[in-house]
């Protein structure tokens, strides 16, 4: 399995801009040019491991949460990201998402079904 840098830079980028830190900022907390640090959230430079965990400890997340989509055992994160989407959601909202998800996971698993 490959790792997808560019869905790693996609939520680096996510995570800095999500506490409101600049790129600048993230590199010199992760002790990263400014350059590196922008080819790493665009994807188009393969990011260290020593990098990565320089940029998850300034970023104060874990590197399952940048990682997960490039690894098996990622349901946690997941749950936990969805969670958060939800968290300021009115009760009408709430109920029009988990109608569209259970509607999803049903086409999703009857498609599985007819692949197999």
């Amino acid at each position: 399995m490959e790792l997808d840098y560019k869905a790693i830079g996609h939520r680096i980028k996510g995570k800095r801009a999500g506490i409101g830190m600049s790129q600048e900022r993230l590199a010199e907390l992760a002790g990263l040019s400014i350059a590196h640090t922008s080819h790493i959230e665009t994807g188009n430079t393969k990011v260290s491991l020593p990098a990565l965990v320089e940029i998850a400890n300034a970023l104060h997340t874990s590197l399952d949460e940048l990682l997960c989509d490039s690894i098996y055992k990622a349901q946690p994160v997941f749950e936990n990201e969805i969670s958060q989407v939800l968290h300021d959601c009115s009760e009408q909202e709430i109920r029009i998402i988990a109608d569209t998800v259970i509607a999803l996971k049903q086409s999703l698993r009857k498609r599985s079904y007819v692949q197999e």
